[in-house]
């Protein structure tokens, strides 16, 4: 019975082009990321030439359009979006910024989130320090500041004091700061204490001292309002509630200090009237109008 030659069935799979390799009819090979497939028996021809291949499919284009990422992405941080014509990157942004939608038909950008109150500053005593300065944080962006003052302790027995700072140096003329302050508590509960200090050279921030044990910490509320405002005097609005040298002195009050002096101020100094702050932490926020 005569014998009919049926060729291959099937494709048959050669992987990547090998021009040592002898190819007959239907075997398929990868040259350049396209497929080939071999028509005519041969050893050493390209697949590119068609006397002995047919293209099966067709490589994509790497990147010349804009629609391969590892060439689009080229630096850590990168993220990547669609312009008006394609694909394309935003480099990374400044350490605190977000990214921001500019809307349809633009391109988003970063930029610093906007806020009506936003922490400016943060001091956190650790180890004991004769003071702790905030200074250089006020600006037009802001009327209005408020600086937090929580577990705070002091290496003695001592009273918190203020001053005002301009650029830097803590001012210390005599005869401007006034306090007014009013507490209500003390050592039987109940008690109502109200004192003026006039013509000091600092602002008294309580009539009594603050605990220096560690257990009984204190904490202050301070409103500040136009600091930078030339035409009118340095004021501080102060809500405290403090722990005194024991237990038994559980204080809560309000206070005035105001430097009788139209002053422009940068910053506050706070210490106490000797010994050192020993732990405490500070938070200064600004307050849009």
């Amino acid at each position: 019975m005569a014998t009919v030659n049926l060729g291959s069935i099937k494709f048959k799979w050669k992987g990547t082009y090998n021009g040592a390799t002898a190819y007959t009819v239907d075997d398929v090979v990868e040259y350049n990321g396209s497929s080939y497939i071999c028509i005519l028996a041969s050893t050493g021809n390209l697949p590119t030439n068609a006397t002995y291949f047919e293209q099966m499919s067709s490589a994509g284009t790497n990147g010349t359009d804009g629609t391969d990422l590892t060439s689009t992405l080229t630096t850590q941080g990168d993220i990547v979006y669609r312009d008006a014509s394609g694909l394309a990157r935003l480099g990374a942004g400044t350490s605190g910024q977000a990214l921001i939608t500019n809307g349809t038909g633009a391109n988003p950008s970063w930029g610093t989130v906007s806020s009506d109150f936003v922490k400016l500053a943060e001091t956190n005593v650790t180890s004991s320090t004769a003071s702790v300065t905030l200074d250089g944080y006020f600006s037009s962006t802001y009327s209005n500041y408020k600086l937090i003052i929580t577990d705070l302790i002091m290496t003695s027995v001592v009273q918190l004091r203020s001053r005002i700072v301009v650029n830097g140096s803590a001012n210390t003329s005599t005869n401007y700061y006034v306090s007014q302050i009013s507490v209500y508590g003390g050592s039987g509960g109940g008690n109502v204490d109200a004192s003026r200090d006039w013509g000091q050279n600092h602002f008294q921030m309580l009539n009594w001292s603050l605990s220096s044990n560690t257990a009984y910490t204190s904490c202050f509320y301070i409103d500040i309002p136009n600091p930078l405002d030339t035409s009118t005097n340095p004021r501080l609005c102060s809500n405290h509630f403090v722990n005194s040298d024991n237990f038994n002195y559980l204080l809560t009050g309000n206070g005035i200090m105001e430097y009788d002096n139209p002053q422009s101020f940068t910053g506050l100094e706070f210490s106490g009237t000797s010994g050192s702050i020993s732990k405490g932490n500070f938070y200064l926020y600004g307050i849009k109008d």
